[in-house]
């Protein structure tokens, strides 16, 4: 349920000085929602991720802690005369499917220095689901109905099919390590000698593209339905440290390198009604499934790590899926919110969280362990790329990219995608191993 995923809101308090221009204050006997100009969407605090500006988030509210979504609407004349509580404002929403849902209003408090405006905080109701989709909602006071005003319950649904967009929809919980901002986290006290070891001289680069060497260059992906028919898996090396099938794997899934390719041959699928990612290693389809050296499966609602000591189907027993650079993040949301994934031609026998396993034999503690943390050192300068390209170097600054595999040093992963400007990313080939720091590292496992 939409209610049991979203974080408590946080609380918004006005700037000090006069609103502005964008947003329409007009005063009137019944409630007012106050929406953006020419518009019906509200000035809100988003159900999820952040407040819309320009109002500063300052403080928190008390919410109780049964983790239900609150939205924060902002209104006129929702004073309540002396003796009233809140339960005088009734609040309700219509879906498309004109399903009526009362909403329980929890707070009207004015605003400081703004007390001609009130912070109306309601609670969705018990009945909504990610799959509810836009509503609109109004509140009452006093027999008097205001205006209505329209934003989303639950995410957009994911789109079906190879490469298809996520709308947005965030893998993994907030908090999930993948989804961290480290752009103030210390740098790691042996981040030279770590850096030294990849080559501080070596360029970035980014592996995926449009088309190399006749297949789709990048690690492919496809995104599929809860009706996708499961299928058996074969695991044909890693057995043991693999996640059983069957795998919502469709018959012509794209693979890594194409259908001939001979390299990793990654096979990776999102099922958007679960939420789970399948990945496969070396995968070939085989009768009714597939073959594999190892997979793995992962919930995208949890932060659940493989046991110490497995792999997946990349080197540091993490997910792939997660670190890829893609299309329509770059260009259908203008960010990246998550780290990115890399290689390095030598790695330590070691790894630190959240990966879980080693794929080396030298112990050399300059070397980088799995899991290691890079990130884009802040004086960077971004301001002379283009703006697709200054999408990947903000997410380098702020989420950095994760150590996951054996491979040529500083190569990023991403997905590919026929629009890809290869001239464009080949831009990126002029930050060097030295433009980066390694963030400090917690425990480096060895054993």
């Amino acid at each position: 349920m939409f209610r049991r995923n979203a974080a408590a809101l946080l609380c918004l308090l006005l700037c000090a000085g006069a609103a502005p221009a964008r947003f329409v204050f007009a005063q009137a006997a019944a409630p007012l929602l106050i929406a953006e100009e020419g518009t019906d969407t509200p000035v809100a605090v988003e159900p999820v991720t952040r407040a819309r500006d320009p109002f500063p988030v300052t403080q928190a509210p008390a919410f109780s802690a049964d983790a239900r979504t609150r939205v924060m609407l902002f209104a006129q004349n929702v004073q309540l005369l002396p003796g009233e509580t809140v339960d005088a404002l009734a609040a309700t929403a219509e879906d498309a499917a004109h399903n009526v849902y009362p909403l329980t209003v929890e707070r009207a408090d004015p605003l400081p220095g703004f007390e001609w405006m009130s912070a109306v905080v309601v609670r969705l109701s018990d009945r909504m689901s990610d799959s509810t989709g836009e509503v609109l909602v109004a509140v009452t006071l006093r027999g008097l109905a205001s205006n209505r005003v329209r934003f989303r319950v639950g995410t957009q649904q994911p789109d079906l099919g190879a490469g298809a967009s996520l709308n947005g929809k965030r893998l993994f919980p907030a908090d999930n390590a993948w989804n961290q901002d480290v752009s103030n986290e210390p740098v790691d006290p042996n981040s030279a000698n770590l850096i030294a070891s990849m080559g501080p001289g070596a360029s970035l680069h980014p592996d995926f593209g449009t088309v190399w060497n006749g297949a789709p260059n990048g690690i492919p992906y496809v995104v599929v339905s809860g009706a996708q028919a499961t299928v058996p898996i074969t695991f044909t090396a890693y057995g043991d440290e693999s996640d059983p099938g069957p795998y919502p794997v469709p018959a012509d899934a794209p693979i890594e390198g194409g259908p001939s390719g001979t390299g990793d041959r990654h096979v990776i699928v999102i099922d958007r009604d679960s939420w789970k990612l399948y990945e496969l290693y070396r995968a070939f389809p085989s009768g009714a499934g597939w073959n594999a050296e190892s997979g793995a499966v992962y919930d995208l609602n949890s932060n659940a790590l493989r046991p110490a000591g497995w792999t997946s189907a990349d080197a540091a027993g993490l997910p792939i899926f997660p670190g890829l650079v893609r299309y329509d993040e770059v260009f259908g949301r203008g960010e990246i919110a998550h780290a990115l994934r890399f290689t390095a031609s030598r790695t330590r026998r070691a790894y630190v969280s959240p990966a879980r396993h080693f794929a080396s034999s030298n112990t050399d503690p300059n070397l980088p362990p799995m899991g290691m943390r890079v990130r884009l050192k802040a004086s960077f300068d971004i301001s002379g790329y283009s703006p697709a390209t200054q999408v990947i170097l903000r997410a380098l600054k702020r989420y950095g990219m994760i150590l996951a595999d054996n491979g040529s040093s500083w190569y990023v992963s991403g997905a590919p995608d026929p629009r890809w400007d290869d001239t464009e990313l080949n831009t990126l080939k002029s930050l060097k191993g030295s433009d980066f720091e390694v963030v400090k590292m917690g425990t480096v496992v060895t054993q």
